[in-house]
């Protein structure tokens, strides 16, 4: 009955699919992430990029600001890793399923899974209010 459905109305259950998976990501991200000091990064980032640009000419405090930046950068790609381990292989094998039913009837699936994806995944992020 399922698989029907998604054979029957290919372009609507992708991209409710991805919708699906882009709200499941997005709330394990959510809790396993500290999201108070991932905005607090963010903003100093933000402090940083506007230092960043007033001093042009003093090319010492250019590159100490450029190495803070990258240290926030590294920290915020670390917090990301524990939502992907947990995450990683349960989406993997649903792409594989994904893909096993979805290529012979439109073989451009996976660009209608990319475009949900992306524009949820912008709804969703504001909806919980993450960082």
């Amino acid at each position: 009955m399922v698989i029907e459905f998604l054979q029957q109305y290919p372009k609507t259950s992708i991209i409710i699919i991805a919708a699906l998976v882009t709200l499941v990501s997005s709330i394990i991200t959510k809790f396993l992430t500290d999201q108070e000091h991932l905005k607090k990064l963010k903003d100093r980032q933000k402090e940083l990029q506007n230092e960043l640009k007033t001093c042009k000419g003093n090319e010492c405090r250019m590159k100490e600001i450029q190495s803070e930046m990258l240290q926030i950068t590294g920290t915020m790609m670390k917090s990301s890793f524990k939502p992907m381990f947990v995450t990683l292989i349960p989406f993997l094998l649903l792409f594989y399923w994904i893909k096993s039913v979805y290529n012979p009837i439109l073989s451009s699936w996976f660009w209608y899974y990319l475009g949900a994806g992306i524009a949820s995944s912008i709804l969703f992020r504001k909806w919980l209010k993450m960082a």
